[in-house]
């Protein structure tokens, strides 16, 4: 059986962080790890006007970015898949797990 864990998370040492945790409890559990891999991060911009009325051009934009990390675990046990979903993670991250047969 196989696993897919994605990690998304606004900060990007958050996210390493928590691909670190995983793929420590994956091989202290014998699973074979690969990754992480990084997948494109999401950039999202947003245009304000700072002014209504009388400073019509001057604009403000802000940005988020979502940084994202793929690992895949192979020969999971049901243990290891009870672990990673009680696994304690930062606020913040957002984490996914999805069995690939």
């Amino acid at each position: 059986m196989k696993l897919e864990v994605k990690i998304k998370a606004f900060d990007a040492q958050l996210v390493e962080d928590a691909a670190k945790k995983i793929v420590l409890l994956a091989k202290a559990e014998k699973a074979t790890v690969s990754g992480p891999i990084p997948l494109p991060t999401r950039k999202e911009i947003v245009t304000i006007l700072r002014s209504v009325h009388v400073n019509k051009k001057s604009r403000e934009q802000f940005e988020s970015r979502t940084h994202k990390r793929l690992i895949v675990l192979s020969n999971v046990t049901e243990q290891l898949v009870d672990k990673a979903k009680r696994l304690e993670l930062p606020a913040g991250v957002q984490i996914n797990l999805k069995s690939v047969n």
